[in-house]
């Protein structure tokens, strides 16, 4: 059975495989950037998709009512979350999807509210669309990052702001946000009409144990005024296939979202469906294997960090290490980390420049190899 953690203890050679993770840097240079892992995809969406191949006929096709309500089940079943078939709209990817609810729902000059830092594409799906950024900083309180909601709030009421995007879990802060800061974050987008769009794509890589509450569960006028979007791409590694869907309860979003995507956005791809069925449907052993080996890759590095001047807020979700190096004081940090043999996503790019991001989602020996070539570089500097 593939749910065995030692199947996430094998080394993969994906150098030959056209990755864009293992074709960026050179090949003595350990990748630990983009959010995709080493792993294999568990056994049911490699069963579904060689049967798919083995018809031999790949033509125009449609999701499956079958998919439809393994999302439905899946939702209810791991989110006490009631959705319908008619409220999804399939997709071949969420950073799209992101790029299209900012350009369906504002206008030119209209003011889009993203946390700070955040995952790049974020503030791109913004600025390409010639709309106004307003970054809300997050701060570490009580060991997690959360907004701040005096400043969050100071946004929220700018005459022009109309969107708030939302990530939750948070990418790369790892914080899983409560019912609590939910409801607070609605409060405001109620009393200033904003519409949310909520990346929830890390839902299912929750390492502690809290559960993750959909945006759009908090109460009904949340379920009316959100975008919920989700993939099984970064949970079962399957980002290559090309399929996300957007949750839209409001029938008047959902048409608007769906006409602005008319003739642009291409449906997804046939293999995509056909994993994304597997996946919810069948792979929740693999899944809950995939979660225990991730806690124990995210211990790894919480038992490493105090004895170098690196830092890191306790990561509730995801395998993205957000790490504070501002102790080290560099003029490159992405260099630094070059230099060691070691290829991280640099802090600048999600709005910090004092941070890395470190993808923890690999075979422990190559998370080992990573942390090992990190400390000498440390000590060849007299850092440690």
């Amino acid at each position: 059975m593939d749910s065995n953690a030692s199947c996430f203890d094998k080394e993969i050679d994906r150098t030959n495989s056209n990755s864009d993770k293992w074709t960026k840097y050179p090949q003595d240079v350990i990748p630990l950037w983009v959010a995709d892992m080493d792993f294999e995809s568990p056994d049911c969406i490699k069963t579904a998709l060689n049967e798919r191949i083995e018809h031999g006929v790949f033509g125009y096709t449609h999701a499956s009512n079958e998919l439809e309500n393994t999302i439905v089940e899946y939702a209810k079943r791991r989110y006490d979350w009631g959705i319908s078939s008619a409220q999804i709209v399939h997709l071949p990817g969420l950073v799209c999807a992101l790029h299209l609810a900012v350009r369906a729902f504002s206008s030119e000059g209209d003011t889009i509210i993203v946390p700070s830092p955040i995952y790049p594409n974020f503030n791109k799906a913004v600025l390409h669309a010639n709309r106004e950024l307003s970054h809300v900083e997050m701060q570490i309180e009580d060991g997690r990052w959360v907004l701040d909601m005096q400043a969050f709030e100071i946004a929220c009421a700018q005459p022009n702001s109309k969107m708030i995007l939302l990530c939750n879990p948070h990418n790369p802060g790892g914080t899983v946000y409560t019912r609590a800061e939910l409801e607070a974050i609605h409060q405001l987008a109620q009393r200033y009409d904003l519409l949310v769009v909520s990346d929830e794509i890390h839902c299912d890589l929750i390492l502690d144990d809290v559960p993750h509450v959909p945006f759009a569960s908090v109460n009904e006028d949340a379920t009316n005024r959100t975008i919920t979007l989700m993939a099984p791409s970064k949970t079962f590694n399957v980002a290559g296939l090309g399929y996300a869907f957007a949750v839209i309860a409001n029938p008047a979003l959902r048409a608007t979202f769906n006409n602005a995507k008319a003739g642009l956005v291409p449906y997804p791809n046939l293999l995509g469906l056909i994993a994304a069925n597997a996946a919810f449907g069948e792979g929740q052993d693999w899944h809950e294997s995939l979660l225990t080996y991730l806690k124990e890759n995210r211990d790894i590095i919480e038992r490493w960090l105090p004895s170098t001047p690196l830092k890191m807020v306790h990561l509730e979700a995801t395998y993205l290490a957000w790490i504070d190096v501002s102790a080290l004081q560099l003029n490159s940090v992405h260099q630094f980390f070059l230099d060691a043999g070691v290829g991280i996503s640099d802090g600048k790019d999600f709005g910090n420049p004092n941070y890395i991001r470190l993808n923890f989602g690999c075979p422990k020996s190559r998370l080992e190899d990573a942390i090992k070539r990190i400390n000498d570089a440390l000590k060849k500097h007299n850092y440690l």
